[in-house]
């Protein structure tokens, strides 16, 4: 097959990964040979354009941010949802096999950084990260950037350099196009008539020294990742704790979400601070809120009083007896499904983590059979935020966004990059328009299968056209943040 056939929505992520591994390999003598990723590289034509002298182009256009306490309107969730779905409704084929293979990288780099995320957490913590927000940052800076390291990130991003020539060069805004249309695949709802069950929405926040200039073409290339990107300048080193509550409560104004460990100690010494925030929530059809609270088991001495949402259907559903897991998967949309990974044992919950949350976690999907469900399972209000640079450094590459960076497409000046945050906000609830209908009566007997997370488990949210997992997340204590 030809690369340009690659990977259906279907195929296993291992075999996708192979697959894009055996294409990056393919010896460059015929040159005939097509680029494995041809979709997200540069066009010759593309190429021509850039290769032009410099001195035929005029300098990009810069702007300095404005101050952080100027009036800002509140972020409307509603319309960029509508603006994500648009984005959607007359893909060529061609854009969406570009987010299969997007999928396909940003899986692979979600398992590696949740592995990192975990480690540096305790077991009886939770953990919640977003791929495509992770994936859409370190793509971002590679927009921003200028050799080495734009060679550096993308090679990070999974897309071998090759022959170091243009047309072997990512495409930063094929990338992010990309990324938007796994965005709005996933709440799209099919009709436009039909009622949003499913909110995402992404604003970037980029908060600046006092006097440093932006490039814009780099400001307005973040538009299709985060329609919503605010600019802002402070004072980052007088007082850095005061500059990391300025900027929470300016987010917390802006969105309105109550964001999980908010950003503390900014260095002093930074000039540029890259923030993304993403706020997901889903409404579960056919399940309601039980009366009361029940209890949650969060370790053998510990329970906790949680609400808990409950409904019956037919669900997907595999126990996997050699491992100790079982796996629920339940519809959130057309193209979305929540994916429930509760351990036999709860003591478990890490050796299962490790075991499912890697690069061949697709393939699971298909032990998966048809079952009568009654599922119970907490309320879920899920909030972690970590720090992409302490993620990097795990990694062994400390320096890819450190002081030696060079991000000339961004800035003029020679920046230093402080934290670069990832929060997500993770809502799931009951759909109350949707109520599971009393009058069908269900089967008696063992028929219906009783399925009860009131203990630690894992989840993650799958868009299936692109194959792409928007979240993977731990649950340990529907209470706490992460």
């Amino acid at each position: 097959s030809t690369p340009s056939e690659m990977v259906p929505a279907g195929l296993s992520l291992g075999a996708s990964v192979l697959c894009l591994l055996a294409w990056a390999r393919l010896a460059p003598a015929d040159r005939v040979y097509i680029h494995p990723f041809h979709l997200l590289v540069y066009s010759k034509s593309s190429c021509d354009q850039l290769e032009k002298p410099r001195a035929e182009s005029p300098p990009d256009p810069t702007f300095t941010p404005v101050p952080i306490q100027a009036k800002s309107s509140a972020v409307d969730e509603q319309a960029l949802r509508e603006q994500l779905v648009r984005a959607t409704q007359q893909l060529e084929a061609e854009e969406r096999l570009r987010a299969v293979k997007v999928g396909v990288l940003l899986n692979f780099m979600g398992f590696h950084m949740y592995k990192m995320l975990s480690e540096t957490r305790s077991a009886a913590s939770g953990a919640v990260l977003s791929p495509v927000a992770l994936f859409g940052t370190l793509t971002s800076f590679y927009l921003g950037a200028l050799d080495p390291t734009a060679s550096r990130l993308q090679a990070f991003l999974g897309v071998p350099g090759e022959d170091q020539g243009c047309t072997s060069r990512l495409d930063g805004h094929k990338v992010l196009s990309a990324l938007q249309t796994i965005q709005g695949l996933l709440v799209a709802q099919g009709g436009a008539g039909s009622r949003a069950r499913l909110l995402l929405s992404t604003v970037v926040g980029l908060f600046t020294a006092p006097g440093l200039r932006l490039k814009q073409p780099f400001v307005q290339g973040l538009s299709s990742i985060s329609p919503v990107t605010l600019s802002r300048s402070l004072d980052l080193s007088t007082d850095p704790d005061l500059a990391a509550e300025k900027i929470n409560r300016f987010m917390q104004a802006v969105t309105g979400w109550e964001m999980g460990r908010p950003l503390t100690g900014v260095n002093p010494d930074s000039t540029l601070l890259f923030n993304t925030y993403v706020h997901f929530q889903g409404k579960m059809k056919g399940f309601s809120l039980l009366p009361g609270l029940q209890e949650f088991r969060v370790d053998n001495t510990t329970s906790v009083s949680v609400p808990m949402l409950s409904g019956i259907g037919t669900f997907h559903y595999w126990s996997d007896t050699q491992n100790n897991l079982s796996v629920t998967r339940v519809p959130l949309s057309a193209n979305a499904c929540l994916l429930l990974i509760r351990p036999h044992h709860a003591p478990d919950l890490q050796q299962v983590e490790a075991l499912t949350f890697q690069h061949n976690f697709l393939s699971l999907m298909k032990n998966l059979s048809p079952r009568a469900i009654r599922l119970t399972m907490p309320q879920l209000t899920l909030k972690g935020s970590y720090d992409l640079q302490d993620l990097l450094a795990q990694t062994k590459l400390p320096a890819l966004l450190g002081a030696e960076a060079n991000l000339g497409k961004i800035s003029d000046a020679n920046l230093r990059v402080g934290k670069v945050l990832n929060s997500v906000l993770f809502e799931l609830k009951a759909d109350e328009g949707e109520q599971p209908t009393e009058s069908a009566p269900l089967p008696a007997g063992p028929e219906v299968l009783e399925v009860t997370l009131n203990s630690p488990f894992l989840l993650a949210v799958l868009e299936r056209d692109s194959a792409a997992l928007h979240f993977l997340g731990r649950v340990s204590n529907p209470l706490s943040a992460a």
